[in-house]
């Protein structure tokens, strides 16, 4: 499978970051027999079925794209990739039994139950504090060009958490979430 090139995310300092390419990592069903036990407690964990929780990923990424404010436009698209990550861990996780656990990130969790997923889950979680500033409304924490970054990465890991689930992915023609990034 080839893979595709990556983008660029480009941040307030001179790094700048690749979002994971689709293709990077092999892509691996899932079945409920595949799934691994968590040091994570069962009510920590989504209480959604993963087609929900990829729904309400996508019309995240819609409201995303209809916002115009840069740092909402950038914590509502990471967000919705949290939403995804989420489903990942509905479809394959299995609660820890016993009491004592550390819940931690979504972004280490789904390292543990998809390792494919692993560049995903570093390049969102490297985000995840300025989205706290953007939620927050700290001004000019986020530029437009950061946000629309985010915006495309985000839609582009819902396709692959999708195909990697088994669930059917076909972008829309003409989509709110396409057109704005078209332009």
């Amino acid at each position: 499978m080839p893979t595709r090139p990556t983008v660029p995310f480009a941040r307030s300092t001179s790094s700048v970051d690749r979002v994971p390419s689709p293709g990077s990592a092999p892509v691996s069903g899932s079945t409920f027999d595949e799934r691994q036990e968590l040091p994570v407690p069962a009510h920590a964990l989504p209480h959604r079925t993963p087609r929900e929780l990829i729904a309400l990923a996508r019309a995240g990424l819609d409201e995303a794209a209809e916002t115009r404010k840069d740092g909402l436009r950038y914590a509502t698209a990471h967000l919705a990739a949290l939403r995804a990550a989420a489903a990942v861990l509905a479809a394959r996780a299995r609660p820890s039994p016993s009491r004592r656990s550390r819940i931690t990130s979504v972004w280490s969790l789904i390292v543990l139950v998809a390792p494919e997923l692993t560049e995903w889950a570093s390049f969102f979680a490297a985000g995840a504090t300025k989205r706290a500033a953007a939620e927050a409304g700290i001004p000019r924490v986020v530029t437009a060009r950061e946000a629309d970054d985010l915006l495309r990465a985000a839609e582009q890991f819902i396709a692959v958490v999708e195909v990697t689930l088994g669930l059917s992915y076909q972008p829309l023609l003409g989509s709110s979430s396409g057109s704005r990034l078209a332009s």
